[in-house]
């Protein structure tokens, strides 16, 4: 069993705070350090076709056997080889946390209850791709005979945000490779506005709907549910033959003669972590075929593995966390930005978002004592170049340092292109994203105060070939890991939410017609919410 102890207990962290010079000290010598040698020599392979490049990063050399130590202090690497083997890692809610298991096996096989869950996970995963290719073959059709042609997923938090980023970022490569298959839709806000906005015009007599909730009661997933299943009876058609389920077989849901079929899932794959499950797989395997989600697992499995390296400086995702930690609690750096140079990756950040902050938005350790420094960062993100010409300002010469993360790749997804002031648009996003990161690394002195740019604004990069199903399954699992890790660095429980539930427990007193507190009833008045 690991030492679970918290950040300020390790004596390399406060030989970190002892040793790291003022603001002013380590830009300037970061600015004199980055040269062609530290940019080619500081990447380590990611998985998938992916490299993490971290030559941009504002890390001193002094600080890097600190930070190996930080890890080795830490346990990290034998925790992670822990939770991966079933032990109880969610302490909140005493479960064990087998996201990785979704992908392969990377430690021990779990058994829970005699159950083998490896065996679980790939039973589902093969029954949901043949369900799909059923669908998609026109075998399966919907309740007047047409053929399904759209996939509409109805779903909340990590039921909707990761499937949907995903799904968005290997849509024009799917079509380029002849994989496509249904149009895939998402619904996941309450507001009916999102509901009949993305049910507007679709022939509901081809359309499929996709219920993820693994507990079968969430409020928003079951109203948007109602909306649906009301439009397809005022058309005539039997919601039965238009609607699947993805939860766990605890649940109301589970074995629901109201449903085409359902597919399972369990509680030891928390939501924000679910894409790689059958919260991703149904949809993207509709979407792209069962093919394209088997490529994105292997690539993820690929950086799972890569993540066991106990060695950090070959360690992509621990090297990244640990970097994290370095500017977070040493340099007192509050926010992250995700900075993708590609369209696909449009929803990716807000993806990020969830899975940062839900996990390790935490102010109290993995035993519920309060914690004494800073956890879990801001973060935000938005594509380049649509970023350089909004907040890029604020990076550049804000009074705030923020940390980057950047994504780019070789090729695009779709081959129409166009030569403008002798260089195609691709050559000219590559240029603004080499420029950028030298920009913020070094900036420009310059004797018009209003001009001049500080550098010293750090960076990483994760690059590859193309954004392709394996590529996209590593960079998804390079930031769970990255998370993953950080909450052991800080000895959170990273795996529940509490934080969301008091909102939905408010809201079920102002939909009831107890007494309310009278702030409450205030508000509740204001809006409407009351009748």
């Amino acid at each position: 069993m690991n030492a679970y102890r918290r950040l300020d207990e390790c004596p390399s962290f406060a030989e970190l705070l002892a040793a790291s010079p003022d603001s002013a000290a380590r830009a300037e010598a970061f600015r004199a350090a980055l040269d062609g040698d530290r940019v080619r020599s500081r990447e380590l392979a990611a998985g998938g076709g992916l490299s993490w490049n971290w030559a941009a990063m504002d890390v001193l050399d002094h600080e890097l056997p600190l930070l190996s130590r930080l890890a080795a202090e830490q346990e990290c690497v034998a925790k992670y080889r822990e939770l991966a083997s079933g032990a109880v890692m969610n302490t909140g809610e005493k479960r064990m946390v087998l996201h990785h298991l979704a992908r392969g096996v990377v430690a021990e096989r779990p058994v829970h209850a005699g159950k083998d869950l490896r065996s679980f996970y790939e039973g589902e995963r093969e029954r949901f791709s043949e369900f799909a290719d059923r669908v998609r073959s026109g075998a399966l059709r919907g309740a007047t005979g047409k053929r399904f042609a759209t996939v509409v997923q109805i779903g909340i938090g990590g039921s909707d945000l990761g499937p949907r980023a995903l799904h968005i970022a290997l849509s024009a490569w799917a079509k380029a490779a002849g994989r496509l298959g249904l149009e895939a839709r998402f619904v996941s806000n309450v507001d009916p506005d999102d509901a009949n906005a993305t049910l507007d015009g679709l022939d509901l007599e081809s359309t499929l709907f996709v219920l993820v909730s693994k507990s079968g009661t969430t409020q928003e997933t079951l109203a948007n549910e109602s909306l649906a299943k009301a439009k397809l009876e005022k058309a005539g058609l039997p919601s039965g033959k238009h609607l699947v389920a993805v939860t766990s077989e605890t649940s109301p849901l589970a074995r629901n003669p109201g449903y085409l079929d359902s597919f399972y899932i369990d509680d030891f794959i928390g939501g924000r972590y679910s894409a790689s499950s059958a919260v991703g797989g149904v949809v993207l395997s509709l979407a792209f075929g069962p093919e394209t989600f088997a490529e994105f697992l292997e690539g993820a499995h690929e950086a799972d593995r890569l993540a066991l390296e106990p060695d950090p400086m070959k360690n992509p995702a621990l090297l990244d966390a640990l970097l994290g930690v370095l500017q977070r609690n040493v340099l007192g750096r509050p926010t992250v930005a995700v900075l993708p140079y590609s369209q696909a990756l449009s929803r990716f950040a807000a993806h990020l978002q969830q899975l940062d902050m839900e996990s390790n938005g935490k102010r109290v350790d993995r035993s519920g004592a309060p914690v004494a420094y800073a956890t879990g960062p801001v973060v935000f993100g938005e594509p380049g170049t649509n970023g350089q010409h909004s907040f890029y300002q604020l990076l550049h010469q804000g009074t705030d340092t923020v940390p980057l993360e950047f994504v780019g790749f070789l090729e695009g997804q779709t081959s129409g292109d166009v030569v403008v002031e002798g260089s195609t648009s691709r050559r000219k996003l590559a240029a603004n994203l080499a420029a950028q990161i030298v920009a913020f690394a070094l900036g420009k002195d310059d004797s018009d105060a209003n001009r001049r740019f500080p550098g010293g604004r750090p960076s990483s990069l994760i690059h590859g070939r193309a954004l392709d199903p394996r590529a996209l399954g590593a960079l998804l699992a390079h930031f769970e890991n990255k998370v993953m890790f950080q909450g052991f660095l800080w000895n959170l429980n990273s795996f529940d939410q509490e934080g969301v539930q008091l909102g939905k427990v408010l809201t079920r007193q102002v939909l009831g017609d107890g007494p309310l507190g009278s702030a409450l009833e205030a508000y509740a008045g204001m809006l409407g919410a009351r009748p």
